[in-house]
């Protein structure tokens, strides 16, 4: 699975200055060495300064963008996605749809070496106890522009409890289902999994309630 692309375009707002350019440059320097060590290496091998080193930055550079080595592996476009997404449903339309509608988005399957790279992610989460940590130590930080899109939509303060726990329970939910996904081989679609986990959401797990 991979987050999905905004849907708005660069003619939708002004295009990011040079300084914002090079950021994203750096960054996705950073990523591509980290992959890179990583598949050749493995994830505990690979370090901040081989990292570095091979993105050809210092390592207080990898650590300015990237707080801790599984922040790598864990950044991701999935709570801005579907905040955005969640602001360009129609007004009135019924929260369940909604809600499909941007989990739907949030995995539509990449190709090529796009879905070799969100392969591999999924499967250090599943893999990798440092990495998972990591998932529920910013898990709230994730889920915040989800959360205030959430806000914007109920009239809720972004900070409400019901909120928190939507965004949060949003963000872990599509997390989980990349981990399960890792853990089964890669076998089950990745849309009917989301289907299983909204179902869960909305409904609860098959069976609960039935005396």
């Amino acid at each position: 699975m991979k987050a999905a692309r905004s849907p708005r375009s660069p003619a939708d707002g002004p295009r990011p200055g040079l300084r914002e350019r090079k950021k994203t440059q750096t960054r996705e320097a950073i990523r591509t060495a980290a992959y890179g060590l990583i598949r050749e290496q493995g994830y505990d091998a690979t370090t901040i300064e081989r990292i570095a080193d091979r993105a050809e930055v210092s390592p207080s550079t990898v650590l300015r963008y990237f707080p801790a080595k599984e922040d790598i592996v864990l950044t991701d476009e999935y709570a801005p996605v579907m905040a955005a997404e969640l602001a360009a449903r129609p007004e009135g339309e019924p929260w369940p749809v909604s809600l499909r509608h941007v989990l739907r988005g949030a995995v539509r399957p990449g190709a090529g070496e796009e879905a070799e790279l969100t392969r591999l992610r999924a499967r250090l989460l599943a893999e990798v106890p440092a990495v998972r940590s990591r998932m529920l130590e910013t898990m709230s930080a994730t889920g915040r522009p989800l959360g205030r899109a959430i806000a914007r939509r109920t009239g809720l303060d972004p900070d409400a409890l019901e909120v928190r726990v939507l965004s949060t329970s949003l963000v872990g939910g599509l997390l989980e289902v990349s981990r399960y996904w890792a853990e089964h081989g890669h076998e089950d679609d990745p849309a009917d999994l989301v289907e299983r986990a909204l179902d869960v959401l909305e409904h609860g797990p098959p069976g609960l309630g039935k005396g």
